[in-house]
């Protein structure tokens, strides 16, 4: 039986993911925007990534700022930041994108990057026509409880796509759990930063390349 759709993490899948420096230094500028300065590298780094509603609020308790306006400010610089990195040749995508244009069938993105961010790369590249849906999260404290490895932003993606059965090819452990719990299959891409890592998720395929989705049972190709 032939998928109904094909869904794709973003960063370390379509593109290339950000310096974790680049992520330092935007959580930095977001405290100096609201008046802290010189923030411990500890605080810094607990709110540049992997980043949980409860551990900000517990920085931001630290130094007296609102987390909900720190976290927009947050997001707000992230997103600025990589844009502008990319605007100079940072977060390339790689070569095998191209794999995708003899797809059948609608596509989609669900990333744990910013909705801006992702508005962004998508026009860059030029990438708008070849994806039917595309969701980043929006700045809030909320969109980090919606991250995968939760469901939410790829049952989104489904319902929009209108469906039931799809494949979510990921580079991460949230990608395969996410992809699990909106019961759907799902591929892990071995991209160099993850070619030898051990994860406790199993994927239902591994690829190499996205060229390989061309071999999937299930991934139809387009007739041109």
């Amino acid at each position: 039986m032939a998928y109904d759709a094909v869904l794709f993490d973003n960063d370390g899948v379509l593109v290339k993911r950000s310096p974790l420096e680049l992520l330092s230094e935007a959580a930095a500028d977001a405290f100096a925007a609201l008046g802290v300065e010189d923030p411990a590298d500890e605080a810094i780094e607990t709110v540049s990534y992997v980043v949980t509603p409860d551990r900000l609020a517990g920085v931001c308790s630290t130094y007296g700022v609102d987390s909900h306006e720190f976290w927009t400010a947050r997001d707000r610089v992230a997103s600025d930041a990589q844009v502008a990195s990319m605007r100079r040749g940072g977060k390339p995508w790689y070569d095998d994108v191209d794999a995708l244009e003899s797809l059948s069938g609608p596509l989609g993105i669900v990333s744990t990057n910013q909705q801006a961010t992702i508005d962004a790369i998508l026009r860059h590249y030029d990438l708008e026509p070849l994806f039917e849906t595309a969701y980043g999260r929006e700045p809030t404290v909320e969109s980090l409880r919606r991250k995968k490895p939760a469901p939410h932003y790829l049952e989104r993606a489904l319902s929009d796509l209108g469906a039931d059965s799809a494949l979510f090819v990921g580079d991460s452990e949230p990608d395969l759990l996410a992809a699990s719990r909106a019961g759907v299959d799902s591929a892990l891409v071995r991209r160099p930063h993850v070619t030898s890592a051990t994860l406790d998720a199993t994927p239902t395929y591994e690829l190499d390349s996205l060229w390989d989705l061309h071999e999937l049972p299930g991934v139809t190709l387009s007739e041109n």
